[in-house]
C-alpha cells in the first residue's frame, strides 16, 4: 500500500509540472471538438496580445489563447490581429510546432476562404510561416487546390495573390506535393506574363521549384505557353527577372539529360513551352544574352546547352 502511495504521489507531481497548461488544452480542446465537455474560456488579455502591444515571443498559453480567440469570435478586426501574431510568431521555429500542436492549422486555413481579402492575405501569410516546417506541410496540402484557384482567380497583383503565390512556393519546395500543381501550370505561366515585375518574380520562383523535379518535366514542357513567354529572355528584362528563367531553363535542360525523366519519345503539342524553349528564336535570344553585360548573365548562358 505505501508503495502505491508513493507511485501516486510521483504522478501527481507530474501532473503539476511545467507542462500541466499544455496537457490540460489539449484534453479540453479534444472534448470540445467531438462535442462534449467544457470551452475554454479566455483570460481578459488574450484581446491585448492581439493590438501590437506584444512584441515578445509568445508561450504555449498566449498561444492557446489567441486561437480560441481567433476560433470564436466574428468580429473581422480581432480576426485579422490575431491572425497577423501568429504569423509573426509563427516566423519562430518552436512556435511552428507549437501551434501545429495545439491545432492550429485548421484554425487558421480556415480563415482563407473569408471573403474578406486583407483576413483571407494573413490567414495565407500565417499559414506560410508555418509551412516551412515540413511536418506542417502535411496538414496544410489540404489547401493547396483553394490556394491555386484563388491565385488564378484573384484581382491581378494583389496583396492576396502574392501571398497564395508564396505559401504555393514554399510547399514547392521538396518533391512531396508538387504533383497537386499540375493541372495549374498552363493557368501559373498565363500569371507569370500578365502580372507586374513582383508577381513575376513570384510565379517564377514557385515554377523554379518545378522545374528541378524530373517527375514535373513533362507537365511543364507540355503546357500551353503563349510565345510572349520568350520577351523574358531579352537583355533589357530586370535581372532578377532574367536570372530566374535562365535558372527555369537550365533546370528543364537538366531534367531532359536524365534518363528516365520524360515518357519515350514524348509528343509535345504545337504551342507548347517545348517548342518555345528549343525553337530557333529562342537559340537567337540565348546567343545575344552570351553578350549581355552582367557577368552573372552571362554564367547562366555558358552552362545551357548549345543553342
Amino acid at each position: 500500500m505505501g508503495g502505491a502511495r508513493d507511485v501516486g504521489w510521483v504522478a501527481a507531481g507530474l501532473v503539476l509540472g511545467a507542462g500541466a497548461c499544455y496537457c490540460i488544452y489539449k484534453l479540453t480542446r479534444g472534448q470540445r471538438q467531438g462535442g462534449r465537455g467544457f470551452r475554454l474560456r479566455p483570460s481578459s488579455s488574450a484581446e491585448d496580445l492581439t493590438n501590437g502591444s506584444h512584441d515578445d515571443v509568445l508561450n504555449v498559453d498566449q498561444l492557446q489563447k489567441l486561437l480560441y480567440l481567433l476560433e470564436s469570435t466574428n468580429d473581422p478586426v480581432i480576426i485579422e490581429r490575431a491572425l497577423v501574431t501568429l504569423g509573426n510568431n509563427a516566423a519562430f521555429s518552436a512556435n511552428q510546432v507549437i501551434i501545429r500542436e495545439l491545432g492550429g492549422i485548421p484554425v487558421i486555413g480556415s480563415k482563407i476562404n473569408n471573403p474578406n481579402h486583407s483576413i483571407k492575405e494573413k490567414a495565407l501569410n500565417a499559414l506560410n510561416n508555418l509551412s516551412v516546417n515540413v511536418e506542417n506541410q502535411v496538414k496544410i496540402k489540404v489547401y493547396i487546390n483553394q490556394v491555386c484557384k484563388d491565385v488564378l482567380s484573384g484581382p491581378l497583383d494583389s496583396a492576396v495573390q502574392l501571398a497564395g503565390l508564396r505559401l504555393l512556393t514554399n510547399m514547392t519546395v521538396t518533391d512531396d506535393h508538387q504533383h497537386m500543381l499540375r493541372s495549374y501550370i498552363t493557368d501559373l505561366f498565363q500569371v507569370l506574363l500578365t502580372g507586374n515585375g513582383s508577381t513575376k518574380v513570384q510565379v517564377l520562383k514557385l515554377l523554379v521549384n518545378l522545374s528541378e523535379n524530373p517527375a514535373m518535366a513533362d507537365g511543364l514542357l507540355s503546357a500551353q505557353v503563349d510565345s510572349s513567354f520568350l520577351s523574358l529572355y531579352d537583355g533589357h528584362v530586370a535581372k532578377e527577372i532574367l536570372l530566374r528563367v535562365l535558372t527555369f531553363s537550365q533546370n528543364i535542360s537538366n531534367c531532359l539529360k536524365k534518363e528516365g525523366c520524360l515518357a519515350v519519345q514524348p509528343t509535345f503539342p504545337k504551342g507548347s513551352l517545348f517548342f518555345l524553349l528549343y525553337g530557333e528564336e529562342c537559340a537567337q535570344k540565348m546567343r545575344a544574352l552570351a553578350e549581355h553585360h552582367d557577368a552573372d548573365v552571362k554564367e547562366k548562358v555558358t552552362v545551357l546547352p548549345r543553342f
